[in-house]
């Protein structure tokens, strides 16, 4: 069965990486701009939907892969910061929060039946100085992860917890709800 990720995601890609199966990708044309009032757990799963049905038109008949990621502490929803500046103020803003980041997965196989999850992983983040923040961002450049936070490299420095389920999940494909949803279609490691 072809599999195809519909991810613009070099992370999302190289998790995929990590399962051994062959799989093409696909940029999903959506629309990430949340709706007024929708909460993220809403947010993050219509976009998903959004781009697994993205997906499925530009693949053809296909297992498709979909995922989205957003975080969020306090009612408020901490997107991709896109510069420098935005991601140390960001940060800056959120010194010692707790931040939980919900990453939605959702399968499609070729019939058109859906798999759908969305995973919550808490995170606790340390107090930290602006000093530390401008060294973070100056080497990892997170400015394509929620938040600015990017924990599977230094990023984990800024961290006093996490509570999860999935690690990977946090880094933004919950693999192991995958391998699940993989199997459930009959692909098999």
């Amino acid at each position: 069965m072809k599999i195809v990720l519909a991810s613009s995601s070099r992370y999302r890609k190289e998790l995929l990486d990590r399962l051994g199966f062959p799989f093409e990708t696909v940029a999903p044309r959506v629309d990430e701009t949340p709706r007024a009032g929708e909460p993220p757990e809403d947010l993050v799963l219509r976009l998903a939907r959004a781009k697994a049905a993205s997906g499925v038109r530009q693949s053809g008949p296909a297992l498709v892969i979909a995922s989205d990621q957003v975080a969020a502490t306090s009612g408020r929803i901490l997107g991709k910061p896109g510069t420098r500046e935005k991601a140390i103020a960001n940060l800056m803003s959120i010194a010692g929060a707790n931040v939980t980041f919900m990453t939605s997965l959702v399968v499609v196989n070729p019939r058109g039946a859906a798999h759908e999850h969305v995973d919550s992983t808490r995170v606790r983040l340390r107090d930290f100085s602006l000093d530390e923040v401008r060294r973070y961002v100056d080497l990892e450049q997170p400015l394509d992860c929620a938040g600015a936070i990017k924990s599977e490299g230094r990023g984990v420095l800024l961290l006093d917890a996490v509570e999860t389920e999935d690690p990977t999940a946090l880094i933004g494909l919950p693999l192991i709800r995958l391998g699940a949803m993989l199997r459930a279609e009959g692909i098999k490691p």
